[in-house]
Parts: C-alpha cells; structure tokens; sequence
C-alpha cells in the first residue's frame, strides 16, 4: 500500500494546509513542463498528485487511514526480502550538487541506506554530496526480513566531476593528504601522502647510509 503521506513528506496527522502546501511546492518541482521527457519527474509528479486528491478528500482520507494503519499492524513478511530497484538520477556529479535517491524493496522489514541509516521500504531522497573519497561516494541498501533473518544488498557509486583540471588536482591532493581510517597496518591513521613521503626519506637516509660506507 503506498505511503502518500511520505509522498508529500508530512506526518500523518498534518492538515489540511499542510497538505496543500507540500502539494504546491511538490508538483512545482516536478512538473514534467520543468523535466520534459523525463519519466522519473513524470513519475513523481503523478504521485504528487494522486497523494493529495487521496489526502484532501475527507472521507476519502478516512478509510486510507484506516487501511494504512491496518496494514502497518499487520504486515510481517515470509517471504525473501529483495530490492527491486535502487537508483540516483545521476552518477556523475561536482561536490554539493544535488542527487535524488530512489529505492523500492519486497518482503523486508528494515530497510536501511548506509550512510543514512533507516528508511522506508521504498521512496525517495534528496542529498548534496560535500565529501567523495578517491573521486567516489558509496551508497548501500541493505533490505532485511528480520523474520527469516536474511538480507540482501546493492550498491551506487557516484563519481566526482570538477569543473577544471585546478579543482580535480585540488581535490586528488587533498585525498592523499587527507587522515585515514586507523587500522592494525595504520594504527594512527595517518594519510597516505604522509606514510608516502616518510617511506622515501626512510629509503634516502638508508642510501646516504650505504654511500657513506661505500666511500669509507
């Protein structure tokens, strides 16, 4: 059953102007007049519209309420759970541009998209990427039915793309240079660059060491 409350993105006990406010800022962001011949804007815009004609009508309102909580209750899938899609509207982006998310998974009952946490088994989400490691950010959807115990995952990459060669070289210097994960081979963390730069001095000293020697 869909959600049209998380359509429009607004509690289930939001008024009747909260309603037609999400609609009116929603349908303006999607209007196919805005997106022509894209079908994901086409898609979300006739949800938009579908949720409030459901929402505005009183008695129309009252029985999906009942019906959704219902099934709220009720719903503990048997079955395996399985993503069905999972997708970005694009996969090459410069930093802070925005990116829409979009998932829909069966027969799970925790959904989560890692680095954002929990979701809803499916819909949709706006992010700005401020942080790409190695030129990439990672999404992953992990779908679980908590029941039989099994998840299943997918995963997005998006790629970072610079506007000039001064940024891209920017961005790879600040990559090298930038503290790592501490793990038992970098207990510290230290960045790669650094660990780079250490090594070749070690390796200098070790020949001025053999140099000196050799000449005694």
């Amino acid at each position: 059953m869909k959600n049209y409350y998380y359509f429009l993105g607004i509690s289930e006990n939001a008024s009747n102007d909260d309603i037609k406010k999400a609609y009116r800022k929603l349908s303006l962001k999607y209007h196919p007049d805005k997106n022509p011949g894209d079908d994901f804007f086409m898609e979300r815009f006739r949800e938009t519209q579908e949720a409030y004609e459901m929402l505005t009508d009183p008695e129309k309102r009252r029985i999906y309420d009942d019906n959704f909580l219902h099934e709220q209750r009720s719903y503990r899938p048997t079955l395996p759970p399985s993503i069905k899609s999972f997708k970005v509207n694009k996969i090459r982006v410069q930093k802070g541009e925005e990116v829409i998310i979009t998932w829909q998974t069966f027969n799970a009952d925790i959904v989560k998209i890692l680095p954002f946490g929990l979701q809803k088994g499916y819909g949709e989400k706006v992010i700005r990427i401020t942080e790409f490691k190695d030129g990439k950010f990672q999404l992953l959807l992990h779908a679980t039915n908590s029941l039989l115990n099994k998840t299943v995952v997918q995963a997005l990459t998006i790629t970072e793309v610079f506007e000039n060669k001064t940024d891209q070289l920017r961005s790879e210097a600040e990559n090298i240079f930038r503290p790592e994960r501490p793990t038992p081979q970098n207990p510290h963390g230290i960045p790669r660059g650094i660990r780079v730069l250490i090594a070749l001095m070690l390796i200098i000293i070790a020949l001025l060491l053999l140099w000196h020697n050799f000449a005694e």
